[in-house]
């Protein structure tokens, strides 16, 4: 374990901020907590945008106790509900931004959690699906809210680290054998909300144009969707994208060193991993650690951002 020396970076990671609490995931953050961490971090740390703090690791001029705010994949609350709580409390953060599922996409994932939350009886049956495909799905009950959370581990648990085709052919099956009502609702940002964020002086950042396992690509694909992430927010952006955030980001599982050296290679400042830990001077600017207290209330916030600084 490592001293909390104070030269020490504390990068946070979210993806959304609800409105309200939702049962199904009930650890997820939603507005009024996320004001509370927002209130927490403007007094207890410095809280920097992320381009200040690499240069602040690069050249020793990091302050003490500082912070950075990001946000992983792009999802419209972060515009509607975000945004207005960093710019009341006079806070910066960085959006990483999955370019293909701006302006109504959907990630598959979150296509089958709907599909979840809103299926009918007391279990779903996967059973029908292709035996072929070597999957341990079977039949999934959904009763209670614990088993529909379980049913959901279970679904992204087995389908995540498949082939991005496969995965993807397999999430529009189950989600064809599970009716669910259309959601209008956009679930992701909009161009307008992207430049909205952009115009309120927030960074964004590239996380690849469709959030694919990196580790999983041949070399030229994975260097395909860096490089097309990063070529479709900067059309829309009219400005130069800089900063990556590897989608899932467990170095050695999600993305490795060939991710690393290319994210290098093109250019980019750093590159945002989800391994948990403090960044500090000297450290790998294209694999810097991130972490974000899960813990309810100021005392277990404040106490998860101590003990992650001594790792």
């Amino acid at each position: 374990m490592k001293p909390a020396v104070a030269s020490s970076l504390s990068i946070l990671i979210y993806h959304r901020v609800l409105a309200r609490p939702d049962p199904l995931f009930p650890g997820e953050v939603d507005a009024r907590r996320f004001a509370q961490h927002l209130r927490l971090l403007k007094r207890f740390y410095t809280v920097l945008p992320l381009s200040h703090a690499v240069q602040g690791l690069q050249d020793g001029s990091l302050p003490p106790r500082a912070a950075c705010i990001s946000f992983d994949d792009g999802y419209a609350d972060n515009a509607q509900l975000a945004l207005p709580l960093l710019q009341q409390y006079g806070l910066h953060a960085t959006f990483f931004i999955a370019s293909d599922y701006l302006d109504g996409g959907q990630m598959w994932n979150d296509r089958l959690i709907d599909c979840v939350r809103q299926a009918s009886g007391d279990a779903i049956d996967l059973r029908r699906l292709n035996p072929e495909l070597n999957l341990d799905l079977g039949r999934l009950p959904i009763a209670s809210l614990a088993q529909r959370r379980a049913a959901i581990g279970k679904l992204l648990s087995q389908l995540k680290y498949l082939p991005f085709g496969q995965r993807q052919h397999l999430a529009d099956a189950i989600a064809r054998l599970i009716p669910v009502r259309p959601d209008h609702s956009a679930l992701m940002l909009s161009t307008a909300q992207l430049r909205q964020l952009q115009h309120a002086g927030m960074a964004i950042g590239a996380h690849t144009a469709r959030h694919p396992i990196l580790a999983n690509l041949s070399d030229d694909a994975a260097a395909q969707e860096i490089v097309q992430g990063r070529s479709a927010l900067e059309q829309l952006l009219q400005a130069p994208v800089d900063l990556f955030a590897y989608p899932n980001g467990k170095f050695g599982q999600d993305y490795g060193a060939r991710d690393a050296a290319l994210v290098r290679t093109l250019g980019f400042k750093a590159a945002l991993a989800t391994d948990p830990g403090a960044a500090r001077p000297g450290d790998d600017p294209y694999r810097l650690p991130r972490f974000t207290p899960w813990r309810p209330g100021a005392p277990g916030f404040l106490w998860q951002l101590w003990q992650n600084r001594r790792r």
